[in-house]
């Protein structure tokens, strides 16, 4: 009996060192790492070329979450990755390469940020992540992909994915007019406003997930890039969106305002995967 108590003890404390490793973002097991992922086959050459993921994952974990990843670039450059802020905790992160303009057009960059996520969706239980805990998330462009897909909902349903599903978005310093490399091919200057229909304000709706408006600094962004994403914030509120946050990194620019938002993010992660209450400003 006395050898089952120390058991049971030692196993209570193995536990009570591994839980709060996790509540602080950390996970200090194995990772694995599969590169160069297919993800769009049949849509074409430039989509074989460009269309592969890589899936960075906890090796021992079971029903983790799992972030799908955008890369910026204004939608003409730019290269799948795996952020670091995002590393080591307890989080599957998938990076995305998709078609690039000027050779692709902007709704079939869209159609490769749904062809991945509807991957996600489809792979991520055969190791080991959860289908009920996917997150998308990029950053300038990324974070445009990622809005799109998660608001107008045609795209992720031509794959049999309602978008609905997703467990939370997390755009990060996202053009919500009218992309500027869009606006710019129809002669339009960076300070002339476009909303139509590939702009994420066109597609304002009710969303059953939360949502991170993620800016950097108002004085720092592009231009009025701030100013868009706040009025953005504020018509989904108005649209009855109560979990949806917006954060300005004050002193970060367009591209080191990622750096504090992981941090964020990470927090909103794991408290929708645990269905707590989720983190205050």
């Amino acid at each position: 009996m006395r050898k089952i108590a120390i058991l049971l003890l030692t196993l209570a404390a193995t536990l009570a060192a591994a839980l709060p490793a996790l509540s602080q973002g950390k996970y200090h097991g194995s990772y694995n790492l599969e590169q160069g992922i297919p993800y769009h086959a049949g849509a074409g050459e430039y989509a074989a070329e460009r269309c592969v993921l890589d899936f960075y994952y906890p090796a021992e974990l079971k029903d983790f979450p799992t972030v799908v990843w955008f890369h910026g670039g204004g939608l003409t450059g730019g290269q799948k990755d795996i952020p670091e802020g995002l590393k080591d905790s307890g989080i599957g992160i998938i990076g995305v390469n998709y078609r690039l303009l000027p050779k692709a057009t902007v709704q079939e960059c869209i159609d490769d940020a749904a062809a991945a996520v509807a991957w996600a969706f489809r792979e991520v239980a055969s190791r080991g992540g959860s289908p009920e805990k996917i997150f998308v998330a990029g950053h300038s462009a990324g974070g445009y992909l990622t809005d799109m897909i998660v608001l107008d909902k045609k795209w992720l349903a031509a794959y049999g994915i309602d978008s609905d599903k997703i467990a939370g978005a997390f755009p990060y310093s996202a053009q919500k007019i009218t992309h500027f490399n869009v606006r710019e091919k129809m002669g339009m200057g960076p300070l002339q406003p476009l909303v139509d229909e590939t702009a994420p304000l066109f597609h304002v709706r009710k969303l059953p997930m939360p949502m991170l408006v993620l800016s950097g600094d108002r004085e720092l962004e592009l231009y009025g890039r701030y100013e868009e994403q706040a009025y953005f914030w504020r018509m989904m509120r108005l649209s009855g969106n109560e979990d949806i946050f917006l954060y300005e990194f004050d002193g970060y620019d367009h591209g080191g305002m990622a750096v504090p938002a992981h941090n964020v993010v990470k927090r909103f992660i794991r408290a929708i995967s645990a269905g707590e209450k989720l983190p205050a400003r």
